[in-house]
């Protein structure tokens, strides 16, 4: 279909076939953009009818319009159908929270997770009892299980039969941060759930995708038994056969710090480094084979062959993961055009990667490995390509490492990550030691403890832990480095990032003298500038007040903005080790709306649902006072990170631009849900009262409906919005508060099917009862309150979530708020 529409495009130029591949590409990415999935029958539709005009256009200018529509809606179609393919997989409303029977076979390596659980994914052959009374075609075929309650044991086997208690899709809904349900749908998981009994099931039948699952387990049980006194085994299991299941917090901690994760991805690095060794061995092999064994052509086939050999082998023990494949895609299109192909643009096997990529995998585009890897290939390809002369290893080893971090980091900047300056000095030297020691090492090592049916194996883990050891203390020390380092680093919008890093590549590319001191002048005056401005930081003004509540599943965390003041009313739950809302939620959203410094941090009590992460917030921004409903509790929690302490729930009003704080406290309780800080937000001009109940139960709700409480029941408003006190639990929200409240509208900050059941249906029916409009934050994710003259507009995020968030018939469009 590409050659068809590209027709008009000669060899000659070297750019054939790149405009279609660009507008294919573009029509991929552009799904995932939208909040409708498009129908891709019409949408094939329309592209055969752009192709018929494009092929009879006569004018050129036209026809080249039409061909590169046609390939756009084409990759759009391409992407539309696969998705359509994947959100028909569908768990029935009615079947989450049974308990159900499925048999099928372990299509990962299972991960030790939180409380003893263990996690893996299991391929669904069979539903037991459902052949009969529902369409199976239409259930998932590939699910998310955690077993808890094992007791140590593990799975029998890879084929098995489980009881299982599943969900749809589901996880919390913010403008920035970590989406589950962006992960769950990229990797084709349509339910998840917990096990319940575990039990061998021979009748599995175990075709070609399920033997593959089954040998590559096989392999990493033989790593496991060979390698796991190591010291430096999760590091070894990664690089070799891409589990990463044994890498501990502190590991990833230092590869996050110094900017080295992709060390331990099996990624084009790895592969590439496969690809050389093999052609290195082709090449010898070539050069002592007997002369009229074929010519240069068919020894380069033959060079060719092993490469392709190599790396298929090496992408198949380390798993076959999404990054490995798409690895492997883009090393074997290049050494198909290094080995065999004609002079062309070096931006030939470039396009032709991206487009095998999109075509095996139009999911893709949800990767941030995606983004980076092409655009690490980019970058380099822009810095070393049309050179009169080779820089030299070390040279050219220092010209990629300042390219690759200039030109990712506004990529990363956009994708809502940071670029740690401290890895620019880690992969300086991490890169070369793992590609010329590391890697050659490991392949050597367990080749030989392979032949030597384990004689070797003690000389050989002392071999690993040593080269292993030394980048991890290399890594290790950098982090020392990396936080001092970050606080003098200036901050800047992706925009900016952009422009200095096409300064960058530019001076890398082109090292005119003068252009080079005249650049480096500027760049130093940003700096000094920016890192000048960072000492005292400072929030953007804004126009209208603005009350952001996100979605924390199970939790609480309100922010405040009004003028270039910030309140942040809770900071969701946190379980140590293993989430924390301040980190996955509070910290992104904070940073994309450009806050930077917290004036008033209210904890309404020192329950971990809503005073988590403490430590982390305060330490990654500045923050003012400080108070809660529990002080000591809060001030444990901080850990001593507080300059100022944290002061008690405040008695006296505060006013901000527009904005009255009035806060209320229980006088007779000092601890626990009833010592909450309950907050009334007043906004004068709408006439509007947001409230804030932390976690009150019945008994401080008759203290505030009471002679001591407050006045605030009896003070008319147009619009009055109530966060349901304890997330809706049955403890709270009685009935004489209910009616006395007179809400316009009650929200809900619940988990989604949480154990606790929130809100539970008593308070749901009190409510509803008394007129009183919900909304749920587990079925709205989150929800803005944006005060004006006419009244608070509320927008809830699941309307403007992309189609597989969203869509119809999914689990958020179904999840009615009660």
């Amino acid at each position: 279909m590409s050659d068809l529409l590209c027709n008009d495009q000669t060899p000659e130029t070297g750019e054939r076939g790149i405009p279609c591949v660009i507008a294919f590409s573009c029509g991929v990415i552009l799904l995932y953009q939208l909040t409708v999935l498009p129908p891709h029958p019409w949408l094939f539709l329309a592209m055969f009818v752009l192709a018929g005009t494009a092929v009879l256009h006569k004018v050129t200018i036209l026809r080249r319009l039409c061909q590169w529509v046609a390939l756009l809606i084409l990759g759009l179609a391409w992407a539309s159908w696969h998705a359509d393919a994947r959100l028909s997989e569908r768990l029935p409303g009615e079947l989450e929270g049974a308990r159900l029977v499925v048999s099928g076979y372990v299509c990962d390596l299972p991960q030790t997770g939180s409380f003893d659980s263990l996690r893996f994914s299991f391929c669904v052959s069979r539903w037991h009892d459902r052949d009969e009374r529902a369409n199976v075609q239409s259930l998932p075929r590939k699910i998310r299980l955690s077993w808890y309650g094992r007791d140590g044991k593990t799975l029998p086997g890879p084929l098995l039969k489980l009881d299982v208690v599943l969900k749809r899709p589901h996880g919390t809904l913010n403008s920035e941060g970590f989406r589950y349900e962006n992960w769950l749908f990229r990797h084709g998981y349509r339910a998840t759930g917990t096990v319940r009994a575990v039990t061998k099931d021979a009748t599995v039948n175990c075709g070609w995708h399920c033997r593959y699952h089954r040998w590559h387990q096989w392999v990493a049980a033989t790593a496991h038994q060979r390698f796991s006194q190591a010291r430096q085994y999760p590091l070894i299991a990664s690089l070799l056969i891409g589990n990463r299941g044994d890498l501990t917090d502190q590991h990833w901690q230092t590869l996050r710090a110094t900017g080295t994760i992709h060390l331990v991805a099996i990624s084009g690095l790895h592969l590439g480094l496969v690809a050389i060794g093999a052609g290195l061995i082709a090449r010898r092999l070539a050069l002592a084979a007997p002369a009229r064994w074929g010519g240069e052509r068919a020894r380069r086939r033959a060079g060719f062959v092993l490469v392709l050999a190599a790396c298929l082998f090496y992408a198949l023990v380390a798993g076959f993961s999404v990054p490995t494949q798409r690895a492997l895609i883009m090393v074997v299109v290049g050494g198909w055009y290094l080995l065999l192909a004609q002079e062309v643009s070096v931006w030939r096997p470039y396009a032709v990667a991206l487009f095998l990529v999109l075509v095996l995998d139009p999911f893709a585009p949800l990767d941030q490995g995606f983004w980076l890897s092409f655009g690490a290939v980019a970058v380099l390809i822009m810095v070393f390509s049309g050179r009169m002369g080779s820089p030299g290893w070390l040279k050219g080893l220092v010209l990629a490492q300042l390219a690759v971090f200039a030109g990712l980091w506004p990529l990363l900047a956009g994708l809502g990550q940071s670029q740690p300056v401290a890895g620019l000095l880690a992969n300086l030297l991490a890169i070369p030691w793992v590609s010329f020691v590391c890697m050659p090492v490991l392949f050597v090592g367990a080749f030989l403890v392979l032949l030597s049916g384990g004689a070797f194996t003690g000389w050989v883990i002392s071999v690993f832990d040593l080269v292993l050891g030394l980048l991890m203390d290399w890594l290790v020390w950098v982090e020392t480095l990396a936080t001092p380092v970050a606080a003098l680093t200036p901050t800047a919008s992706p925009a900016l990032l952009a422009m200095l890093a096409g300064v960058v590549l530019l001076l890398l590319r082109y090292p005119d003298r003068h252009f080079r001191l005249m650049a480096a002048g500027l760049i130093g005056v940003w700096m000094l500038v920016s890192t000048g401005a960072d000492q005292s930081p400072s929030n953007p003004t804004i126009d209208r007040p603005e009350i952001r509540l996100w979605d924390v599943g199970q939790g609480l965390s309100v922010l405040v903005r009004v003028g270039n003041k910030v309140l942040v009313y809770d900071t969701g739950p946190e379980l140590r080790g293993v989430f924390s809302a301040v980190e996955s939620t509070l910290i992104p959203n904070l940073r994309a709306l450009a806050v930077r410094k917290i004036d008033h941090l209210v904890l309404s009590h020192g329950d971990s649902d809503h005073a988590g992460g403490l430590e982390q917030l305060t330490t990654t921004l500045a923050v003012g006072l400080i108070s809660g409903g529990e002080p000591e509790v809060v001030a444990d929690k901080l850990g001593g990170n507080s300059v100022f302490g944290v002061a008690a729930c405040p008695t006296e009003n505060v006013r901000w631009q527009g904005l009255s704080f009035e806060f209320w406290h229980s006088n007779s309780e000092q601890s626990g849900n009833d010592a909450s800080c309950v907050l009334r937000i007043h906004h004068a001009e709408s006439s509007t009262d947001v409230w804030l109940t932390g976690d009150i139960s019945r008994r401080v709700e008759a203290e505030m409906l009471g002679s001591g409480g407050v006045a605030w029941f009896d003070q008319v408003v147009e619009n009055r919005v109530v966060l349901a006190p304890h997330h809706g639990s049955k403890t709270s929200s009685s009935a004489a508060w209910v009616n006395a409240l007179n809400a316009d509208r009650v929200i809900y900050t619940a988990g989604y099917r949480h154990r606790f059941g929130h809100p539970h249906p008593d308070v749901v029916d009190r409510y509803r009862a008394a007129g009183v409009p919900t909304l749920n934050t587990a079925c709205s994710g989150e929800i803005v309150i944006t005060l004006g003259r006419d009244g608070p507009e509320i927008s809830e995020l699941r309307h403007s979530a992309p189609f597989w968030i969203g869509g119809r018939g999914l689990t958020r469009d179904q999840c009615n708020s009660p």
